[in-house]
């Protein structure tokens, strides 16, 4: 849940609470991008600090410098910190602000896809690579030729296809672009006006550039028309992720300042996606962030809050719960502390 609508709950009450505690204490981390490469699961977060910058919309208060790679041999084994994986002094191009990122492995080769500002401000994506899925991650001299915004996510199909999914509002820059073309003047649109979409791309063989030009993503509402920029209940805002289940296609995200991480169901990777739900309702801190993981047959939701901070939105730390379908392919909505208990 958002700071400002948990000043009256006690923070010792919220932990007893909640339906997981965090996997690691010894650092902050958020924003868990989750994967299991051969047969051992490996998480992919930011490393939260405390940079000494003023809360603001833009998030310049998310001050992160590197990435940790962790690892866990089984769904509720010890979490195992390998330590640095990648830090903004070794990317050429980036000036700061390693936010959320992803992996991917093809052909005995890790990917680590990473956002950070340049020196003029501007956000892009770059890649790392690694021979281990732990790193260190040697990143590309340059960003990826055309990337833009934040929170990179990569989904690999069936067919080996591998599809980079990225984009957020606000401090994300996403509002500043139209049609992958960057300009000061742009602002979100009008409440009225349709929403913003993520935006998705395939990659290349080689995993390194976009194998194609960006497209925007269409979320329609259960009518069949795109959702709008003022439904902030259902719109997107950042956090792409997409799985697949049951031959379907899931898209999951943030809806930023309404605290959600909701989904829509597609019949392939560029979508248009029906919205369906949430998955996770507000959890403590403003941000909301996941990944979605198939474990030995079950599925598991990793994401973050900012609990073990005691409320302090850019010191997050990541958790996991199981996801529960019913017969239709739904995901029951997960209330990450049984507050209607506490309602109750």
């Amino acid at each position: 849940m958002p700071e400002d609508s948990i000043e009256h709950i006690n923070f010792e009450e919220i932990n007893n609470l909640a339906i997981s505690k965090p996997l690691v204490s010894h650092i902050y981390t958020a924003d868990p991008s989750a994967h299991v490469f051969n047969g051992k699961i490996y998480i992919y977060p930011s490393h939260d600090i405390d940079a000494g910058i003023p809360f603001n919309d833009n998030g310049d208060h998310f001050g992160m410098e590197d990435y940790h790679v962790f690892s866990m041999e089984d769904i509720s084994s010890e979490v195992v910190d390998n330590g640095v994986a990648l830090h903004v002094n070794d990317v050429a191009w980036a000036e700061k602000q390693m936010w959320a990122p992803d992996a991917a492995h093809k052909n005995g080769k890790y990917y680590l896809y990473f956002p950070a500002k340049r020196a003029n401000g501007i956000f892009q994506i770059g890649v790392a690579i690694s021979d281990s899925p732990v790193g260190p991650f040697i990143p590309e001299k340059e960003a990826i030729k055309g990337s833009y915004s934040i929170d990179p996510a990569v989904f690999e199909d069936g067919d080996g296809k591998h599809y980079i999914y990225f984009g957020g509002i606000w401090g994300g820059q996403l509002q500043k672009y139209r049609n992958n073309q960057y300009s000061q003047i742009n602002e979100e649109p009008l409440a009225e006006e349709k929403a913003l979409g993520p935006i998705v791309a395939l990659l290349r063989d080689d995993m390194l550039e976009f194998a194609e030009e960006p497209k925007e993503i269409k979320i329609l509402d259960e009518n069949g028309n795109e959702i709008l920029a003022g439904d902030n209940c259902r719109r997107f805002f950042e956090a792409s992720w997409v799985h697949k289940y049951n031959g379907k296609y899931y898209f999951s995200y943030s809806t930023g300042d309404t605290h959600f991480i909701c989904y829509a169901i597609g019949d392939n990777p560029y979508g248009p996606f029906t919205y369906q739900g949430r998955i996770l309702n507000p959890v403590v801190g403003w941000t909301s962030h996941h990944s979605i993981c198939e474990v030995e047959g079950e599925w598991y939701l990793f994401y973050h809050d900012s609990s073990l901070s005691k409320g302090v939105t850019h010191l997050r730390s990541m958790k996991v719960t199981k996801i529960d379908y019913l017969e239709d392919g739904s995901i029951i909505t997960i209330d990450p502390y049984g507050i209607r208990r506490l309602i109750d």
